[in-house]
């Protein structure tokens, strides 16, 4: 069903690859896509645009397909840091008014919101669940619970901040049921999708999320310095903007009209000069995958490589941090016996590649992988942890 190609995969000639939660291997089509783009710049310089006049339409167009959403609510972005920030210095708060969010939240998705303490919000922080059942190591932040969230949640909560999936532990937040939570009390649930998109389905609009931001270099295996934004109409309406340039303005290319007229629409967040590049880079990512491929069955496919490793894994030198099925994302984060750090360098030059985090590893495969990476993956884990 998946097209596992090692010509578009070029990663699988030199090993295993298994830290999409971090900085991916770029996707080979789209890196042909911005060279593309950068040698016709080498020769014909701002001539060379008119030939790329298609690759933010196509970019919207293949981004809004994802998430089940229309074009107008796409914008490009560089980073998660700078969506977050554009909506919540943009978002209309008055003293008093609270955020929820998560004690352990990634920090792209933390500061925007302790920002607004200057302005008198109030930022609470929904406490960490704990070590689960039977996992003893109380190195990896596991989640939070939604019985907390309806704790700290009042008439004052405005908004809910939480990521979809946590980098530490690989927790997935139930986004039906937190959408539900949230439009049931008229609350903007702002999502970070960093670690779920391109892996995990996200509407937003089925979920009742007013805003997802997703980084464009982890699963959706884009350039780094490229981003994702989806809004609702809605929230644009509620926003003042926080960035202004002559991107974001309908008179456009008529410089010297200098009349306050952004757009409406999704462009109100590209206030200045894009990369379009990178640009294109994501267009074709969208187009080739992620509008080829449903999120369901990369998921499934994802869940089922997960499954490989961890059946051939020796449960005697790791302890592997798992959750129900409602809960479970694309990241396992496994506890070893001895040394993370040297491990993680250990299995690098066995091309094997994880991401080490605070004395633990995350591994996170992504659907192109092959049955036989994974079951090697795991005789390498196996072998080497009586070296560290």
């Amino acid at each position: 069903m998946f097209e596992k190609d090692s010509e578009l995969f070029p990663s699988k000639a030199h090993g295993c690859f298994l830290s999409h939660c971090s900085i991916s291997t770029l996707y080979s089509q789209a890196a042909a896509a911005a060279a593309e783009f950068q040698q016709k710049m080498v020769v014909d310089g701002v001539v060379a645009l008119s030939d790329f006049l298609d690759v933010l339409p196509r970019y919207r167009k293949g981004f809004a397909a994802l998430m089940k959403t229309a074009a107008e609510n796409i914008s490009f972005v560089h980073t998660t840091a700078e969506s977050l920030c554009q909506i919540a210095n943009g978002y209309p708060f008055e003293p008093g008014d609270q955020i929820i969010s998560y004690i352990h939240e990634y920090p792209s998705n933390h500061y925007p919101w302790l920002m607004q303490e200057r302005r008198g919000v109030e930022l609470l922080l929904l406490p960490d669940v704990g070590r689960a059942a039977g996992f003893e190591s109380s190195k990896i932040p596991r989640g939070w619970m939604l019985e907390d969230l309806e704790r700290l949640c009042s008439p004052r909560t405005r908004v809910v901040a939480l990521s979809h999936v946590q980098f530490t532990s690989g927790y997935a937040a139930d986004l039906i049921e937190l959408g539900q939570f949230c439009r049931s009390r008229d609350i903007d649930l702002v999502v970070d999708c960093a670690q779920s998109l391109g892996c995990l389905p996200v509407y937003p609009e089925e979920y009742g999320i007013a805003a997802v931001a997703s980084s464009g270099w982890k699963w959706l295996m884009g350039p780094k310095g490229s981003a994702v934004l989806y809004t609702s109409s809605s929230l644009r309406d509620k926003l003042q903007p926080s960035m202004a340039g002559p991107g974001m303005m309908q008179q456009m290319f008529d410089y010297l009209d200098h009349s306050w007229n952004p757009f409406p629409d999704g462009r109100f967040f590209e206030y200045s000069t894009i990369p379009w590049d990178h640009v294109a880079a994501l267009a074709v990512i969208a187009e080739e995958i992620f509008n080829k491929y449903s999120l369901e069955d990369i998921r499934q496919e994802v869940f089922r490589l997960q499954d490989l490793f961890l059946d051939d894994l020796d449960q005697g030198f790791y302890q592997v941090q798992r959750f129900e099925p409602k809960h479970r994302s694309g990241i396992i984060s496994i506890v070893p016996k001895g040394d993370a750090v040297k491990l993680a360098k250990v299995l690098t030059k066995e091309k094997v590649v994880v991401t080490e985090r605070g004395g633990y590893l995350r591994l996170a495969p992504h659907f192109y992988l092959d049955d036989e990476q994974l079951v090697r993956a795991a005789s390498v884990f196996n072998r080497v942890a009586s070296q560290v």
